[in-house]
């Protein structure tokens, strides 16, 4: 099973998000959803992020920007980077993922209102920390979004966030997206082929 910690406020991880999941399916190997809260592991593990964003303009976040909109291309997707609204406040979403996937009525769309969730920050550039915007997600998608924004206010999504975004930078997460094979760690897009490699060492070993 290959662990996918992910935080819809991150473009990469987007793009993470739909290149895993045609993977995933080829090789027959389940994804295991962990939502976390990427801000919560950089204040605790890589708080250099927040200063090497400042110089939008330097040579490497010009080429990250140029990076994320090749690699968009690529995946079919239409990204904005940065959105209006950068950073976004995502624990409403990340909660939202939560509750959706332990709710009986909503846990079948529970793909579905990731994507859309990417797409209303990366391609519309909606807030989504607003309540509004991801009441309107929910109903793109066919959840109850009244039920959602009472659900993701719940004691146990609020600490099953906390508890996930703990468990990624126990075992070394310093952002997102993250992914595990067992124990090896492997972080960002642009490193699933060796998430490939992982699954089929383990599975010859």
């Amino acid at each position: 099973m290959i662990d996918f910690f992910f935080d819809c406020s991150s473009p990469w991880t987007y793009l993470a998000f739909r290149n895993i999941q045609p993977l995933a399916a080829e090789m027959r190997e389940p994804i295991n959803w962990r939502p976390v809260l990427v801000g919560g592991i950089f204040n605790s593990v890589n708080k250099g992020i927040y200063a090497a964003r400042e110089d939008t303009n330097s040579p490497k976040n010009r080429y990250m920007l140029k990076d994320v909109l090749d690699n968009a291309r690529e995946a079919g997707l239409s990204i904005v980077f940065p959105p209006k609204v950068f950073p976004v406040n995502s624990v409403k979403a990340m909660r939202g993922c939560l509750w959706i996937a332990q709710d009986i009525q909503a846990k079948d769309r529970y793909l579905d209102f990731v994507e859309a969730t990417f797409a209303a920050y990366f391609s519309r550039e909606e807030d989504i920390s607003q309540d509004d915007v991801l009441a309107a997600v929910c109903l793109k998608v066919g959840i109850d979004a009244d039920a959602f924004l009472v659900g993701i206010a719940h004691a146990d999504v609020k600490e099953k966030l906390k508890a996930n975004t703990q468990e990624a930078i126990r075992r070394g997460a310093f952002g997102s997206p993250t992914f595990f094979v067992g124990e090896d760690m492997y972080f960002g897009n642009d490193r699933l082929p060796l998430v490939r490699s992982a699954v089929l060492r383990k599975r010859a070993g």
